[in-house]
């Protein structure tokens, strides 16, 4: 009996809680929830078993009354019952979702409309990938990727809706199986360079961009950070930046061999000429290669 007491204890202190939340006083939650149990109830009765005030009982119960949460149904003594509350909750939903359609449009009409050429940093694995499964679901016609398969095997639901819905799709993953991300016939997957090995810090990168106007970058390690931008040179950069891969993926599968005899293979003449002496470090370690 003790426990199922301790119980009801914490759930009228959540729910007190939650009509706080919701607008009410903590003497009108009290006032209320008293009324849920026992109605109907007088002024007095109420306050001697909520231990509300009786002053504080009475102002409660005029302003309960004045929007309709409580009901008075005598006279002399003036005794009151609690409205169901399926009934108040969903007005109380109707009158805020209206108040937030009429906040919204007032606030949209003062905003200046200028496109959005600001850089966002976004930090955290949750907000990150939540920003991207946004953009993808926001995309209507085009969309390109660069990025590795574990990271983009999170995304796969977004990617499939948005296949779902005809858009068209270029991918360049680091990974063994581009079938495994073919989401309808306007879906075009390469592996990078034909092999989908990373080489260095810009293949950790996750990079999106859509319906050429928006992109973000991130950087999926140990730290979660990513950049999310409107802004026109960037995401022209980023889509050039993927197609470029898309180039390469083609020309490796095209002319491999060659590329290979002339250039080494992963490409190691041009990438050590050019590489910082840690990214040169790395790529051995990666490759195996001198």
């Amino acid at each position: 009996m003790s426990g199922n007491i301790a119980t009801l204890g914490v759930v009228a202190a959540e729910v007190l809680s939650d009509l706080r939340a919701l607008g009410f006083t903590d003497y009108e939650a009290k006032v209320y929830i008293q009324l849920l149990r026992q109605s109907p109830a007088t002024a007095y009765e109420v306050s001697k078993n909520a231990g509300v005030p009786r002053p504080n009982t009475y102002n409660a119960l005029e302003s309960l009354a004045q929007r309709g949460v409580v009901l008075p149904v005598s006279e002399a003594p003036a005794r009151y019952v609690a409205a169901p509350p399926d009934q108040i909750l969903n007005e109380l939903t109707r009158r805020t979702s209206a108040i937030c359609d009429r906040v919204s449009a007032r606030l949209a009409a003062m905003v200046w409309t200028v496109d959005d050429q600001y850089v966002w940093t976004l930090s955290g694995e949750d907000q990150v990938h939540a920003k991207i499964d946004a953009l993808i679901d926001g995309t209507e016609h085009s969309l390109m990727v660069k990025a590795a398969s574990d990271i983009l095997f999170r995304h796969k639901p977004a990617l499939q809706r948005a296949g779902n819905r005809g858009v068209e799709m270029l991918i360049v993953l680091f990974g063994p199986d581009a079938e495994e991300f073919r989401f309808g016939p306007a879906c075009k997957v390469y592996i990078h360079e034909g092999n989908g090995v990373r080489m260095g810090k810009t293949d950790n990168l996750f990079t999106i961009a859509t319906d050429h106007n928006e992109m973000v970058t991130a950087t999926i390690q140990k730290e979660v950070v990513a950049v999310h931008t409107r802004n026109g040179p960037i995401v022209t950069m980023a889509e050039s930046l993927i197609r470029h891969d898309f180039y390469m993926a083609e020309i490796f599968a095209r002319f491999g061999d060659q590329i290979d005899d002339a250039f080494g293979p992963y490409l190691r003449d041009l990438r050590l000429a050019c590489f910082t002496e840690e990214q040169a470090e790395s790529f051995k370690k990666k490759t195996g290669l001198a």
